[in-house]
């Protein structure tokens, strides 16, 4: 039996690198974002099909992750929009997962699942992408004030949950 499969482009190939690079980097702002592994390994899916779809003339941007971390955090946001709601889970996992540093790491993924999608998109983009406050604005479409305003709301909102001794001790 011959093989009938065809060499890579040379596109496909520095797709096929970038998708290399892009899961590593990309994947923990996925779950920060969903605050579920499976639905951000499907968010991340989504969005690297939309980004192949423009591979070609991506590839020529100076940064094609930008492309990629907009396209996550609209993805988000288009399913919520649709669910409406978001689905809670009743039991919060016993064990950190993969890359997190133990129970502060839970609770804090805990708190951050209480925020509204927006609040957290601002808080994961400012502080665990480390992006500025104009460059957050940009990627959600939405004004500088938006920023500052979504994110100290939950900034008061994380430390008055995290302070409660309560919050922490029923993870």
């Amino acid at each position: 039996m011959t093989d009938k499969t065809q060499p890579l482009s040379a596109a496909d190939r520095s797709y096929v690198a970038f998708v290399e690079v892009a899961w590593q980097r990309h994947i923990r702002l996925a779950m920060l974002l969903t605050g579920d592994r499976w639905r951000a390994e499907e968010l991340l899916q989504d969005s690297l099909v939309k980004v192949y779809e423009r591979w070609r003339r991506l590839s020529r941007l100076d940064d094609p992750h930008a492309y990629l971390r907009r396209a996550l955090v609209n993805n988000h946001t288009s399913g919520w929009r649709r669910r409406r709601r978001e689905s809670l889970v009743a039991d919060v996992p016993d064990r950190a997962a993969p890359g997190d540093v133990g129970p502060d790491a839970v609770v804090l993924r805990r708190a951050l699942m209480s925020l509204p999608a927006k609040q957290r998109a601002v808080v994961v983009l400012r502080h665990y992408e480390d992006l500025t406050e104009r460059e957050v604005a940009q990627v959600l479409g939405c004004s500088l004030g938006t920023v500052k305003s979504q994110n100290a709301r939950a900034l008061d909102k994380l430390r008055h949950l995290l302070d409660e001794p309560s919050y922490a001790v029923s993870r």
